[in-house]
């Protein structure tokens, strides 16, 4: 597995808050740390290692974070830390700026200028929750200078690509222990992909993407928007070409690149999640029709044809074997 669980409550109340000041220097920054808290720190982090990024989800009450340019010049691994609000708010002040940012909100820093933020949970004895994206300098196609235009800007992911950048970095940290080392590469390419056109689109820079990123984003852009749509009959591979401006042939050879065609990942990811709904048994009740129409099968024998071909057995026996 890629991720390491990191909790304070395995040592007593009196000792969590070394133990946290202990575990963010090692998987972040060594920076002064301060909370409110911090006669009884109860915090969770949960850092998942793909490559040279980090993404780590974390849970905690009240903190604020100062990184002081003694700090920096003591250790700066020049790195840019993207953090992505999911519960709970906060205040940054970094590179000239302050700003409030909340749930929805990303928020870039660059490990080698000052700065100091601030998080507050959503209640009391509710710890706030978000993920902190941690990238190389160099893995951002991005002109340094042109980034700092960014920096410290909270920038909201409600919709478009970055909508797609906040639930994909949701369903990488909800799923953390199903990864293996040979997903390493692909999942951190597709994290930086996407955090490089949130902010290239930001800065209207995309033209300082390079045509791979460009690709790779636009793909994953397709994948979820398949996704979030597959319970819609009339789903084709000409509605995802013209939900992103672009013609069939070009979505065809984004598909090829990958090895699939948008038609085939459509079907396949429909029958994935008629399966998991057959072995649900909280389903059973429900008709197999009615399950297979949820996801965007008209006809059920057609449904049926097409189940039966992708894993060896009708979906009643498949039913009835899980």
């Amino acid at each position: 597995m890629l991720v390491k669980e990191y909790r304070t409550e395995v040592v007593a109340a009196g000792e969590r808050w070394e133990l946290w000041q202990d575990i963010a220097a090692r998987t972040h920054l060594p920076n002064l740390l301060r909370s409110e808290q911090d006669e009884d720190f109860r915090a969770v982090m949960r850092v998942l290692a793909l490559g040279d990024v980090q993404v780590a989800d974390l849970s905690f009450p009240q903190l604020e974070s100062v990184r002081t340019p003694r700090a920096i010049r003591r250790f700066d691994p020049e790195v840019y830390q993207i953090n992505c609000q999911f519960t709970g708010k906060g205040g940054i002040a970094h590179n000239g700026r302050q700003d409030l940012f909340g749930p929805g909100d990303l928020v870039i820093v660059d490990s080698s200028l000052p700065y100091e933020a601030r998080h507050l949970p959503p209640g009391p004895d509710v710890n706030g929750t978000c993920v902190v994206v941690t990238v190389p300098h160099a893995l951002l196609p991005l002109p340094p200078r042109t980034l700092r235009q960014v920096l410290a800007v909270p920038l909201p992911l409600g919709h478009g690509i970055g909508g797609v950048l906040y639930r994909w970095l949701a369903e990488v940290a909800s799923r953390a222990q199903e990864f293996a080392p040979p997903d390493a590469v692909t999942l951190g390419g597709v994290t930086t992909d996407l955090l490089t056109s949130v902010l290239g689109q930001a800065l209207d820079a995309e033209d300082a993407m390079s045509p791979e990123s460009r690709r790779r984003a636009l793909h994953t852009r397709a994948l979820d928007f398949i996704d979030r749509n597959l319970g819609d009959p009339a789903l084709s591979p000409a509605s995802v070409a013209a939900a992103h401006g672009v013609s069939v042939r070009h979505l065809h050879q984004l598909f090829a690149e990958e090895g699939a065609t948008p038609a085939a990942w459509i079907r396949h990811r429909r029958l994935e999640h008629c399966r998991r709904d057959l072995a649900d048994p909280g389903l059973r009740s429900r008709p197999i029709a009615a399950l297979a129409a949820r996801w965007g099968f008209r006809d059920p024998a057609a449904f049926s044809r097409q189940f039966r071909r992708a894993y060896g057995m009708s979906p009643r026996d498949y039913r009835h074997h899980t």
